[in-house]
């Protein structure tokens, strides 16, 4: 029953001070629906209404005795208007409290916005620039510093899915430089964003309470300040979901036409961000199956139109990008990885814990709304490890989009425990009861942060198992002598990383062995000479950056690459970094070739260009 439908009552009038009944003892006659006069205040719906037996033509009229049906008796009562009746949750299953209505004007949403995001961002803000970047971060400054021809080139064989975000990247980088702090800001204004985005998202689904501690409990999650200073995409993925999500509640609302394009403009955002994050649609489409089934027959064409025309501007890139996956196949994810999934989307077991537990709790609150949150946060992990030996893509960092879910199923969960939310329904103590509200948000996201402090300590550090190789370019830099050449042996990106580390060294070694680079093969790595002694035939020393497991320098080159070396160069010191060996190596003849012929000499080319 609607909370404002008029209370159900035998006859006549309700019982009002100095009010009557008109029909007292008379009851209801079947077949009929409204009075004759067209009103339908009197009874609820299903009951039978009375008919005239003194020749009344209508509620408050009377009819002419003299053959005038259109006269009206000034002296005809009105009728009262029925009070509204609280309606009582059923017995057999749980209160759904209404979203509160988000009043308030601009500066209340501004502020709702605003202070989750505000928090979010001096978390991440702080030491963002003190973790070194890690081979996935080395790839974005490679590919966004590349000019748009060779973007063009690297895009064909590689990481399509990411060109939005590289060109974008790319236009940061022009205007705000490469050093780590630079290069993180946009992806932390993305991700402190998103810590708004989803305290707007709970005010329009459930209250201004929820909401907010939704945002604030969200901000303190660690991978929240880890992926908030990621030079990668996976922040502007939480960024896009929870966006769009809002702008469709807002049209199942509210709808206008306006609404609507900005849901249909918000589509390809997800799917630029990261293919995985369109997983979100299926929670959407739950939630216009809902608005369908209470009665809203256009919700559902507005939607198809919308996703349509939205995901023109995705599909090619999925094409293109399905031909790539072979780029992550080495991720093949079993059992341990699935058992560990709650630990790698919120950073420790000690903020997975309770989020998830309160979450579960949350969708018995949730109402009607449980069920597209529901399907949030089950689908897209589900569907990514179903599919994880075709796909590829079952990685907690590309479901970073689902823990918003999460943390607002707790937040209600948290709110509803403390008693009935605070809003237009609050009754009797409503004042008390919001005061306290406002008391266990405050003290919620106090126990959340407590809990997550050792995790957003550990975001900020290295990439665990990533070798330091600012170390070994500040080693380098300090020790290195004109005509010196730099070789790498490994399996860690270290001709990429080593080259963001020395990229303002106008006197580095050059890089002895590079025989393609990686612009003119379209890709993130360069091809190594094939005659490896005629390529060193310059060099008098040479730097050996090593990040073999098994703890010989030379064992990740190819064999006869390290013959070369070995033969001609001898180790004159051994510097050993977290996860890397710094070898410095000398000349010990004189190399076999002629050093005068210089053909096709790619040690001398830049890497960039």
């Amino acid at each position: 029953m609607s909370p404002h439908a008029p209370a159900p009552y035998g006859g006549g009038y309700p019982d009002a001070p100095g009010g009557h009944d008109p029909y007292a003892g008379q009851g209801a006659y079947a077949g009929q629906s409204t009075y004759a006069g067209g009103q339908s205040g009197y009874a609820d719906q299903g009951q039978g209404t009375y008919a005239d037996p003194g020749g009344y033509g209508a509620p408050g009229q009377y009819a002419d005795p003299g053959g005038y049906p259109d006269r009206q008796d000034a002296y005809a009562p009105e009728p009262a208007a029925a009070e509204p009746v609280e309606p009582q949750p059923s017995a057999d299953e749980p209160a759904e409290e209404e979203p509160e209505d988000p009043k308030g004007g601009r500066l209340a949403t501004a502020a709702v916005f605003l202070v989750p995001t505000a928090v979010a961002f001096a978390l991440i803000l702080h030491r963002i620039g003190d973790r070194e970047l890690w081979r996935d971060e080395h790839a974005t400054w490679w590919a966004a510093t590349l000019s748009f021809h060779d973007l063009s080139m690297l895009i064909r064989s590689i990481d399509v899915v990411f060109t939005p975000y590289y060109v974008l990247m790319h236009f940061w980088i022009d205007i705000a430089g490469d050093s780590p702090t630079a290069m993180r800001i946009p992806g932390a204004v993305a991700m402190a964003a998103s810590a708004g985005l989803l305290a707007l998202l709970g005010r329009r689904l459930f209250t201004t309470q929820a909401g907010l501690l939704a945002g604030l409990a969200f901000a303190v999650v660690p991978t929240t300040t880890r992926y908030g200073q990621e030079i990668r995409p996976y922040a502007f993925a939480v960024a896009a979901v929870l966006l769009s999500t809002l702008l469709l509640a807002r049209a199942l609302d509210k709808p206008s036409f306006k609404v609507w394009v900005a849901y249909t403009l918000s589509v390809p955002l997800i799917g630029w961000s990261h293919l995985a994050s369109m997983a979100v649609l299926g929670a959407h489409l739950v939630m216009i199956l809902i608005a369908r089934r209470a009665g809203d027959k256009i919700v559902g064409w507005a939607f198809a139109a919308a996703c349509t025309l939205g995901m023109c501007f995705v599909i090619p890139m999925a094409i293109s990008g399905s031909g790539q996956s072979g780029q992550i196949a080495w991720n093949n994810p079993g059992p341990k990885d699935l058992i560990d999934f709650p630990k790698n989307l919120f950073g420790t077991w000690e903020v997975a814990v309770p989020v998830m537990a309160l979450g579960a709790l949350g969708l018995f609150f949730a109402g009607r709304r449980a069920l597209p949150l529901a399907v949030w946060i089950v689908l897209p992990p589900v569907a990514t490890y179903v599919t994880a030996a075709q796909l590829h893509l079952f990685l907690p960092r590309y479901l970073l989009f689902t823990a918003p879910a999460w943390v607002l199923l707790a937040a209600v969960a948290v709110v509803r425990i403390a008693g009935p939310v605070a809003g237009a329904k609050a009754g009797t103590g409503a004042a008390v009861r919001r005061g306290a509200g406002w008391v266990l948000v405050a003290a919620a996201v106090a126990g959340l942060a407590f809990q997550a402090l050792p995790g957003i300590r550990e975001a900020r550090q290295n990439a665990l198992g990533e070798p330091d190789f600012h170390g070994a370019a500040q080693l380098i830099e300090a020790g290195q002598k004109k005509g010196d050449g730099i070789v790498f042996s490994g399996v860690m990106s270290e001709r990429r990383a080593m080259d963001y580390e020395l990229r303002n060294d106008a006197g580095r070694p050059r890089d002895s062995l590079m025989y393609r680079t990686p612009q003119e093969l379209g890709s993130f790595g360069a091809l190594e000479c094939p005659d490896a002694a005629r390529c060193l035939a310059k060099a008098d020393r040479l730097w050996l950056v090593s990040t073999t497991l098994d703890g010989q320098p030379f064992s990740g080159m190819p064999k006869t690459t390290a013959t070369a070396i070995q033969k001609s160069f001898k180790v004159v010191q051994t510097r050993k970094l977290p996860y890397l060996q710094l070898v410095l190596l000398e000349r010990t003849r004189a190399a076999t070739d002629d050093p005068s012929e210089d053909k096709d000499d790619a040690a001398k080319r830049k890497v960039h260009t």
